[in-house]
């Protein structure tokens, strides 16, 4: 009897973690524009050090996102489709690439992007924090980070932890989640403020 309720456990978990894959690719397929609020932290790699910041964010697909830090610092990461912009209002400076260069396997991809599964492999993981996991591995070896997870309840997506290159844990929670609503096609134009610097890479 222990073994079958064993059995019947693994293989209900299977079904549960299955589930979050799914949600991950309908949202991919189903989701194209949304808003959401977000709260970040950020630890550092031997887990000691912790930064927390807060903003909104947006998006329309394809490849359209528009991040905006509102606390502790001011800073905006918007992309139009072509380019991906970053301005820091405490340094009153603004950089610029072109966004096949910036998106590539980063989790704006998963999110704003178009081709989930050719730049990730999915694998779902174990059950966290009243939340259904997935892990996004980037399929290229350059990818500047080295872990991805997803966290659904449900059908919504409710969390974004990312490591990166050098170790370095970044947690998004988000909260205030609306998918298919309309986003002003503005939103993901940027403009370079008056007096700031721009940087072109």
């Amino acid at each position: 009897m222990k073994k079958q309720l064993i059995a019947l456990t693994l293989l209900l978990s299977g079904v549960v973690h299955a589930d979050a894959v799914d949600a991950l690719r309908d949202f991919a397929r189903d989701v194209k524009s949304g808003k959401a609020n977000f709260t970040q932290t950020v630890t550092s790699p031997d887990g000691k050090r912790k930064k927390v910041s807060s903003g909104s964010f947006e998006f329309q697909r394809p490849n359209q996102f528009r991040f905006v830090y509102a606390k502790p610092f001011e800073q905006t990461i918007v992309a139009d489709g072509q380019k991906v912009w970053i301005f820091d209002a405490d340094l009153n400076q603004a950089s610029s690439r072109k966004l096949a260069d910036a998106l590539g396997a980063t989790p704006a991809a998963v999110l704003a992007g178009t081709n989930l599964e050719r730049d990730f492999a999915l694998k779902a993981a174990p059950a966290d924090g009243g939340l259904d996991w997935v892990q996004a591995t980037p399929k290229q070896a350059e990818s500047t980070i080295q872990s991805l997870k997803l966290g659904f309840k449900g059908k919504e997506l409710a969390a974004m932890e990312i490591v990166d290159g050098f170790g370095q844990r970044s947690r998004l929670d988000f909260s205030a989640v609306q998918a298919n609503v309309p986003v002003a096609a503005e939103r993901f134009q940027f403009k370079l403020p008056a007096g700031a610097d721009l940087i072109e890479q």
